[in-house]
């Protein structure tokens, strides 16, 4: 049987398209933005949502900030060798924040940063498609979901909900109430302070507990993978913890 010819525009067009992806060089990054846009946003009332597409996010609590506003902090490069100009847009509906990142193409290379500044007092909820999220400082409720990308949290004392379908979870912080999930990625809790509740799992990777030294009603399993549970036990306690994975281990311990 014959080879099927390919017509030679086939092969301009695959051509072109290869020295556009090598002008383009390494992949995007925001850090290389060295004169990110700044903006301020008024909010009213005591709680703020952030909805986020495709963008990095840090989220910190801004203690001199008296004014009652959220500030925002962009980073932004990108470039798109075939299709529409990058966009990046920002707004405040209401209680919502809005974060937007477009870039599409069929070379197309771009990556965006926001930090916010929230502040104090302020209950916060991210929701995010794509990106990392970190967040420290926050003293009120934090609820932070995610699509894809990991979750960081540090130096947080209120009620705390960490939710990603694709990423690491992991947090120090000193929170009473803690419920945390994961499809693909680890759970990795240090707890400051003897907690109320703490509900953890992974349906794929390994969970780990670290709490102070107190006792606890432990509810502990894993599908696949050991258990290692050395905290004191009282199935009595009113400091109860889950900590459940369907592939990984489990550790809950003294932190030390």
């Amino acid at each position: 049987m014959a080879a099927r010819s390919v017509p030679a525009r086939a092969f301009a067009a695959v051509g072109v398209v290869a020295v556009l992806v090598a002008g383009l060089g390494a992949c995007a990054s925001a850090s290389d933005d060295k004169e990110p846009e700044h903006r301020s946003f008024s909010l009213r009332g005591d709680a703020l949502t952030i909805d986020a597409d495709d963008s990095a996010l840090e989220i910190v609590a801004a203690d001199g900030n008296k004014s009652g506003k959220v500030e925002v902090t962009r980073w932004f490069q990108g470039s798109v060798a075939l299709g529409s100009d990058p966009e990046v847009s920002w707004s405040m509906d209401g209680d919502r924040l809005k974060l937007r990142t477009h870039c599409s193409g069929v070379v197309a290379d771009c990556a965006t940063k926001h930090r916010v500044e929230v502040p104090r007092g302020v209950a916060v909820k991210v929701r995010t498609d794509d990106g990392s999220v970190r967040a420290r400082g926050l003293r009120e409720a934090l609820d932070i979901r995610t699509a894809d990308g990991s979750v960081r949290v540090s130096d947080t004392t209120g009620p705390l909900e960490l939710h990603s379908d694709d990423g690491s979870l992991r947090a120090d912080v000193s929170s009473r109430r803690v419920n945390a999930s994961t499809r693909d990625g680890s759970v990795h809790l240090e707890l400051g302070a003897v907690p109320d509740l703490v509900e953890t799992r992974s349906d794929d990777g390994s969970v780990t507990l670290e709490l102070p030294r107190a006792t606890y009603k432990v509810s502990a399993d894993s599908d696949d993978g050991s258990v290692d549970v050395a905290v004191d036990r009282d199935d009595s306690s009113s400091h109860r913890v889950t900590a459940q994975t369907r592939d990984g281990k489990v550790t809950v311990r003294t932190a030390n």
